[in-house]
């Protein structure tokens, strides 16, 4: 049985993947790696629904320690780019990069993220940047096959699991919150007075 480090984004998420890759005859092992994560309170929600998804499921988690500032050196620049453009291929190398160096530490086989499982995601960046960092380690499976984002929403369900309603940055929960403004306005709601 191979050793896996799984990328969990978020619990929900991580769901039909820990479930897959077991079916595939892996040994999972989760890995937090959440510094894109703002504001606080949202990394700590998450981290509570990937705590209790390991727990639920029997999986060992690794917790990588958030380091916000780093991360905002490493899409700086990218700020002002598209959910899914550049500035996201920067944040899945940087979280990637960080699961990639655990998993080298530690001696894992090899190391996945459960970010394919996503529609939002583009799943051939996410695997060109994997195999950038360690072609041999990268273990590149897309999750969202089979109906899987439909399976790991009804697994989240099941277990109680929280789920987010953006990705996870200040960058698209700013986007989120124009998206919301917009939609409020063009249903007859009001406009914020200057």
């Amino acid at each position: 049985m191979a050793s896996v480090l799984l990328h969990a984004c978020c619990g929900p998420c991580a769901t039909h993947c820990i479930e897959e890759l077991r079916r595939l005859g892996h040994d999972v092992t989760l890995c937090f790696a959440g510094a894109n994560l703002s504001p606080p309170r949202e990394y700590e929600v998450r981290l509570e629904a990937v705590r209790k998804l390991a727990a639920q499921t029997g999986a060992t988690l690794i917790v990588d320690p958030p380091d916000h500032a780093a991360w905002l050196r490493a899409v700086s620049g990218l700020e002002a780019e598209r959910e899914g453009g550049a500035r996201c291929r920067a944040c899945f190398r940087y979280l990637l990069g960080r699961v990639q160096a655990v998993a080298a530490a530690r001696g894992f086989g090899a190391f996945a993220t459960s970010l394919t499982v996503s529609p939002h995601k583009h799943t051939p960046t996410i695997f060109g940047v994997g195999r950038e960092l360690d072609a041999a380690r990268f273990l590149a499976v897309d999750f969202k096959k089979g109906d899987g984002f439909r399976r790991s929403a009804g697994l989240a369900r099941a277990a109680g699991l929280y789920r987010q309603d953006y990705c996870g940055c200040e960058f698209s929960l700013a986007r989120k919150t124009e998206r919301r403004k917009d939609e409020r306005t063009e249903a007859g709601g009001t406009t914020p007075s200057s």
